[in-house]
């Protein structure tokens, strides 16, 4: 073969590489285009802490009960179109903490269970939200427990010590983040007493402190906000039970007040914990779990509506950094679970001026009647579900690892 003949063999070949490569990326870019690529303007996470798939299936004959049937009702955001299952396991533990999952969900990185914000070796992680604050997006931070625990933490603190409420603390104003919402704050002078009270320390970091919906109404259009209850103020939130108190603001108005501080104008990423659902399931309290699910629904109902003002804007991601209890439905060898199960016991300890909880002496009963089971009162390594709706919804398909929720939502590698 001449020198000219492999020449041209060698450049014909060059050329067919060439367009295969084209090609890939004509493809990629199609692919990407065709399932929404790219970062939304408005983005929901919403954190089931401790719901797994048998809480919502819970929750959901408890909807069914209510309406005279075996089964078929939903809660809104399992309807969503797209359906994932995410491993939840930590750097260090097949079952994970709650600071080391949501340091996944934050910054894309696996840490070791108790750690906030940190890698394995106690360096700091880079939330992605710090990437979208750089890009003009306003950042929400809300939970319906305090504003320092763990799950709302790892999107602002670097900490290997989850306890360390007080620190946390002190690391929330350099975030920079727009505003932050819930019950308030464990530790409010530090766990000795002897700190900066929390209020004088976030109002010296350029945060004003709201407490209640009408002392937030009346600085809603200041920049950096914090909203706690209003019987929170100057005390630490550090205490809760199931017995939920109906005095608290639901996490649906939370949402609600910070939607009307952001606006539509400027985009804008929130992040929405229904906390007490793992705090239930601790408890193997099925019953106070369930009304928290309902409640954590309400929440993505608010979040919903807005999407329905821009669908082609927005994204809704629904999930749960681990599963909590080991929660499982059976039956109890009579086939007696039934709708007279859940309204016969809910019917008598309303009654009885009971809002949300059962009596201690009557939850097992309740539970075994009904056929719930329990394997443990801590959290499990089971995968939890991920439901989504919206702009770039359909990157959650399938099965994922929680690292994978950042560039899922961004639509791009983070």
């Amino acid at each position: 073969m001449s020198n000219k003949t492999s020449l041209r063999t060698l450049a014909v070949g060059f050329l067919a590489v060439v367009a295969v490569l084209i090609g890939i990326g004509v493809l990629r870019q199609s692919i990407q285009k065709t399932r929404g690529g790219g970062t939304p303007r408005y983005i929901f996470l919403f954190i089931g802490d401790g719901m797994g798939n048998s809480h919502v299936c819970a929750a959901e004959s408890y909807l069914s009960w209510k309406a005279g049937k075996l089964g078929g009702e939903q809660l809104l955001f399992t309807t969503f179109p797209e359906l994932a299952l995410a491993s939840t396991y930590s750097a260090d533990h097949q079952v994970t903490c709650s600071s080391a999952s949501a340091t996944a969900f934050s910054s894309g990185h696996k840490t070791n269970n108790l750690f906030i914000g940190a890698t394995p070796d106690s360096l700091p992680t880079r939330p992605f939200t710090m990437d979208l604050q750089e890009r003009g997006y306003r950042i929400g931070i809300m939970s319906s427990v305090p504003i320092n625990h763990a799950t709302p933490a790892a999107f602002y603190a670097h900490q290997t010590d989850r306890w360390g409420y007080y620190p946390i603390t002190e690391q929330l104003p350099s975030s920079g983040y727009d505003f932050f919402a819930g019950p308030g704050f464990i530790d409010w002078a530090g766990r000795d007493g002897n700190q900066t009270p929390t209020d004088s320390l976030l109002e010296a970091g350029g945060y004003t402190l709201c407490y209640g919906e009408d002392e937030f109404r009346s600085h809603i259009d200041e920049s950096k906000l914090i909203l706690c209850q209003e019987n929170r103020r100057g005390r630490s939130a550090s205490s809760y039970t199931i017995n939920y108190d109906t005095s608290w603001m639901p996490l649906s108005k939370m949402l609600s007040l910070g939607l009307e501080h952001f606006g539509d104008r400027q985009p804008f990423f929130i992040m929405c914990e229904g906390g007490e659902i793992d705090w239930c399931a601790h408890e193997n309290s099925v019953y106070p779990m369930v009304q928290a699910i309902l409640r954590f629904d309400d929440a993505v109902r608010t979040a919903y509506e807005f999407y329905l003002k821009h669908p082609d804007e927005t994204l809704i991601v629904v999930t749960a950094d681990h599963e909590t209890g080991g929660l499982a439905i059976g039956y109890n060898f009579d086939w007696k679970f039934s709708v007279q199960d859940w309204a016969r016991v809910e019917a008598e300890w309303l009654a009885e001026g009971c809002d949300d909880t059962l009596r201690l002496q009557d939850r097992l009963r309740f539970q075994n009647d009904c056929g719930f089971g329990w394997s443990t009162n801590e959290h499990t390594g089971a995968p939890v579900p991920v439901y989504a709706i919206g702009k770039g919804a359909e990157r959650f398909n399938g099965r994922i690892d929680n690292t994978q929720i950042p560039s899922l939502i961004l639509g791009q590698d983070f």
